[in-house]
């Protein structure tokens, strides 16, 4: 109390003034409309402003959240979109076909454990058998192939990630349609190498290649990369070097696919070879 005492004593002048200007100030508002008008005004202002700092504050906060809703939205379109998929050519559906001939399913899941820097790469995401995943269905990123599922609990799988010296899958040049296989060779984590390309066919730095669908495990028509480089090796074919499109050190967000008529065609395919 008596240092609150002696404070006042020591800055009474000062308190008088701020009290007599605080009341200078209030009837000069409240007894003058257009003073009265500009201080609402920059009120409201500061107001807003401070609003505004406040929803960008949380928004940040929750962009996880924003992203995982987005994701899951994305995934719904994209299986709305193949249930609606008929094709030209089909005269009869199948009864039991109640997907209206869909044949991938897409469920979104996030990368919980991710490794670049092996020979054999592997990513854990946070989807299981509960969730409808399953071994051999591919997992794609917003920028292009990631990997396969190789094995699933009830909560979480395991994916062979493209960067994987066991990995392979079939891959085509987009602007001719030539095809051959793509693997890793366990340098770059940004590059992978196909093969099998003749050389007669003609190829520029910067060309798209994409999946084929001839391995019933990713769709056709996904995104790989370009080619960065390629020479002419011995044989016939040409040794391409393909900057993937994916980048494997921020994979997050991820659309695992499962080709529902799968099981058909290896079955068929198995019995001819």
């Amino acid at each position: 109390m008596r240092n609150l005492l002696n404070f006042l004593a020591r800055n009474n002048h000062l308190l008088i003034f701020l009290i007599l200007e605080g009341i200078s100030f209030y009837y000069l508002v409240t007894r003058n409309s257009y003073h009265n008008t500009r201080v609402m005004f920059t009120l409201r202002g500061v107001t807003q402003g401070i609003e505004t700092k406040v929803v960008n504050a949380r928004t940040y906060l929750h962009l996880g959240q924003i992203n995982e809703g987005l994701a899951a939205e994305n995934i719904a379109l994209k299986n709305r979109i193949q249930a609606m998929m008929k094709k030209d050519t089909a005269v009869f559906h199948s009864v039991s076909d109640t997907a209206l001939n869909q044949q991938y399913i897409h469920t979104a899941a996030l990368v919980i454990d991710n490794s670049t820097n092996r020979q054999k790469n592997f990513f854990t995401i946070n989807k299981g058998r509960l969730n409808g995943v399953a071994p051999d269905m591919s997992v794609i990123s917003d920028e292009g192939i990631a990997g396969v599922i190789v094995g699933c609990s009830d909560n979480y799988s395991i994916a062979m990630s493209v960067l994987n010296l066991d990995f392979r899958v079939s891959a085509r040049l987009k602007k001719n349609g030539y095809f051959g296989s793509l693997s890793w060779d366990g340098k770059n984590y940004s590059h992978a190498i196909l093969n099998e390309i003749p050389q007669h066919v003609p190829l520029n730095v910067g060309d798209t290649v994409e999946t084929t669908g001839y391995s019933a495990i990713f769709p056709e028509g996904v995104m790989i990369g370009r080619i960065s480089d390629f020479k002419k090796a011995g044989g016939d074919f040409y040794t391409i070097k393909v900057e993937l499109s994916t980048d494997f050190r921020r994979l997050h967000f991820v659309d695992v696919v499962g080709n529902i008529k799968k099981k058909e065609q290896l079955e068929l395919q198995s019995r001819f070879q």
